[in-house]
């Protein structure tokens, strides 16, 4: 087992490999990190972990404010994450490689990182001013028939593009150059879908690609019956994808 220790960051959204992670960094404690990050040198990877949060805050209480007046402010690298953070996390998440760090004058920070390598959560530390974890990494299976399941999302997920287009009313980029690796576009079709947290969460942690491919393949059939039976669609990226607010 290879594991190792990393910053945290919890997010309300699901981090996949392959896939860009644009942050907007203002909380001290992410602030922190970074300036810890930078320290790296610039030929070596500056890495943190991202775990999608199941019971918690992804912005801590810094004052009293709708919907609750009496809220009490929190500080510290576990505010808004209970007592024992690492139940307020789902248990996989993945490694963030950050290829740009760039600090604003109000010290602040702008971050552009790539999801690399999926981790499993051991334990959580919140004695420092940032969220630190013991991680082990999880390896990469292709599982069973993951090429002849490959075959059959990409197929599903083209119709999918051109259906959401359609009720859309909107041109979509179609799939033409999507990878045919089957654990690359595994991941690539689940960061893509219009999916809820919890959904993207399973997803992500499926034990190899055939049965991640296998559940995309029974999704995308599903949610392009569903779209086809509707005369246009909804703002749906308000109500089904969550925004990181950092």
């Amino acid at each position: 087992m290879t594991t190792v220790r990393l910053p945290l960051f919890p997010l309300n959204s699901v981090l996949f490999p392959g896939l860009v992670l644009p942050l907007n960094i203002f909380e001290e404690r992410y602030r922190a990190m970074m300036r810890e990050l930078v320290k790296t040198p610039e030929d070596e990877s500056r890495q943190f972990a991202v775990v999608t949060i199941r019971d918690g805050h992804e912005v801590a209480t810094t004052s009293p404010g709708l919907p609750d007046q009496t809220a009490v402010p929190e500080r510290g690298p576990a505010a808004g994450f209970g007592d024992d953070p690492i139940k307020a996390f789902h248990g996989v998440g993945c490694v963030a490689d950050a290829a740009t760090i760039r600090e604003r004058a109000d010290g602040t920070f702008e971050v552009l990182a790539t999801g690399t390598t999926r981790v499993r959560l051991l334990s959580v530390d919140a004695s420092g001013p940032f969220l630190t974890a013991e991680l082990e990494e999880l390896a990469e299976d292709p599982g069973d028939e993951a090429g002849a399941l490959a075959e059959g999302v990409l197929r599903s997920f083209r119709k999918y593009q051109k259906r959401l287009a359609g009720a859309r009313e909107r041109s979509l980029s179609t799939g033409s150059d999507l990878p045919d690796e089957p654990s690359v576009l595994s991941y690539l079709v689940a960061a893509a879908m219009m999916l809820d947290t919890p959904t993207k969460q399973r997803l992500l942690q499926a034990p190899d690609a055939a049965s991640r491919l296998r559940d995309e393949l029974k999704l995308l059939r599903s949610e392009t019956s569903i779209i086809r039976s509707l005369p246009s669609l909804p703002a749906a990226e308000l109500t089904r994808g969550p925004m990181s607010l950092n």
